[in-house]
């Protein structure tokens, strides 16, 4: 038989163990548990350590937690595995995980507006909560059919389904770009929004408005598109080819639709931001790899998804859940400046 025809060992049971140590099953269970004090002798406990640790001896965590009703598994349900902010989300969310011997598996749920359909066959038996980022609100029915503790983050807070929530500032965000533009000057405004109907979309339109009614002689038009950099592209090229006076800055709901909104500048002949102020939102890798950097809004994924996990373990240990919204931050870089002079 050749090495690569030999078996592999079998793996060693709490059998093997209590064999090895003269003792039971039982025994070996309360000494690896932590649970013997009291109830098994000190050279006891100390033989059977010693013995699991000659065999090699792992417990099986998988059986334990399904034995215990919990899995320390969280759900993080995401619109998108390829965008970088979902991608932060994870990462901070996994971090907090660890520190607490937890797991978390990523999930999504297209553009956010699903439906998410249950991932497995039943997960109230494979998970112990479910965090979803930025989803609409009906995109998660499946899941909170589940009887599953539930934590939103960037969602509509007048959704009373869920848990906990965790959400950012998004219309101060939407705010300080319209401070930033104002104050050099532009009054004709475009809103390149988001095709996608969700609150965190829905609310920097709101926060557009509301800011620019309170300006004299301001304007806005709004186009939509999908999340992509051709679609905003197209949707920028087609409002500017409207007769009337054009607009001298693009408010955009994200950093790719603003890199195609500056696609579209370059194909009619405009510079940014010489002939046009553009603006995106995320502060995305793409917000500095684009010429001129974008102007956008810096949000703080990692800490989103920190925040979030934070609130599910919360819920799950029923202690009180941590409620501020987190800040935003407004990133000025070479995408703006001061409108044109208007032509004699």
């Amino acid at each position: 038989m050749t090495s690569a025809q030999q078996p592999v060992p079998a793996r060693p049971t709490s059998r093997d163990v209590a064999r090895a140590a003269g003792v039971s099953q039982a025994t070996v269970s309360l000494v690896l548990g932590g649970k013997w004090p009291g109830r098994v002798s000190e050279a006891t406990a100390a033989r059977v350590r010693q013995s699991a640790a000659e065999l090699g001896y792992r417990p099986n965590l998988a059986a334990r937690s399904l034995r215990l009703g919990r899995t320390r598994t969280a759900l993080l349900v995401v619109p998108a595995l390829t965008n970088e902010f979902f991608a932060r989300v994870y990462t901070g969310a996994a971090a907090i995980a660890a520190e607490h011997d937890f797991g978390v598996v990523l999930y999504p749920s297209p553009d956010g507006t699903g439906p998410a359909r249950d991932p497995f066959a039943s997960a109230r038996a494979a998970l112990d909560g479910v965090i979803a980022s930025s989803m609409a609100a009906d995109a998660l029915d499946a899941l909170r059919g589940a009887d599953l503790p539930l934590v939103m983050l960037d969602s509509d807070p007048a959704d009373t389904g869920p848990a906990a929530q965790v959400n950012l500032d998004i219309a101060d965000g939407m705010r300080q770009v319209t401070d930033h533009l104002v104050a050099l000057g532009h009054r004709r405004f475009l809103h390149l929004a988001s095709a996608v109907d969700t609150w965190t979309f829905a609310v920097r339109a709101q926060a557009l408005a509301e800011a620019l009614a309170t300006v004299p002689e301001a304007g806005v038009r709004t186009v939509r598109a999908a999340l992509d950099v051709r679609a905003g592209r197209e949707a920028v090229e087609q409002a500017l080819a409207v007769a009337g006076e054009r607009p001298t800055a693009i408010v955009c709901d994200d950093d790719i639709l603003a890199a195609g909104a500056c696609k579209a500048a370059r194909r009619l002949g405009l510079r940014v931001p010489d002939d046009l102020s553009v603006t995106g939102f995320d502060d995305l890798a793409l917000a500095t790899a684009v010429e001129p950097e974008l102007t956008t809004v810096a949000l703080p994924a990692e800490r989103v998804g920190e925040r979030g996990m934070e609130a599910l373990l919360a819920v799950l240990e029923d202690r009180p859940v941590e409620l501020d919204g987190l800040p935003v931050e407004l990133v000025v870089r070479g995408s703006t400046a001061p409108p044109p002079a208007p032509r004699a």
